[in-house]
């Protein structure tokens, strides 16, 4: 049975709610699950979204955006962009974020690359164990798998 006949009388149901809640609740029976999954992006998939909408995007050491970026400034405009501060440079982002293990490890956490006890690079983590970042002189922001076990992860708070 279409959802469709169904409509008019959940409005009929809604009272004296506004117009903006009797469409949303049409609209959750047309898509369920459509307005949940709109609010339940964490800053940190808010923050991966931004960072892949900067995709081509050249680096430039220094470079916190908004056409170009190096690592630590790209995770900083990203989730500025949603509302987050992070300080500017990736051993003092690093210092800022909740630290987690790879198995808590969730999409939109920052990617801690490090060797010994020094942080040298930081990409957002885009599952399946890839990250967007600004790699290096001469690249582009991308999309790229983790090249090594030695990084970190941190939560954005």
């Amino acid at each position: 049975m279409s959802a469709m006949p169904r409509i008019p009388a959940l409005i009929s149901r809604a009272g004296a709610a506004s117009a903006v809640t009797a469409a949303t609740l049409a609209a959750s029976v047309l898509v369920p699950g459509l307005a949940s999954e709109a609010s339940a992006a964490t800053p940190g998939e808010q923050a991966l979204r931004v960072a892949a909408g900067k995709a081509g995007s050249p680096y430039q050491y220094g470079a916190a955006g908004p056409n170009r970026f190096d690592c630590s400034g790209l995770t900083q405009y990203s989730f500025k962009k949603v509302g987050k501060s992070l300080p500017r440079v990736a051993a003092d982002q690093y210092n800022r974020t909740r630290h987690i293990s790879s198995g808590s490890r969730q999409v939109g956490d920052l990617v801690f690359f490090h060797s010994g006890s020094n942080v040298y690079h930081v990409g957002i983590y885009a599952g399946s164990n890839k990250i967007w970042h600004a790699p290096k002189p001469g690249a582009t922001v991308r999309q790229e798998k983790i090249w090594t076990g030695s990084v970190w992860y941190g939560r954005v708070n």
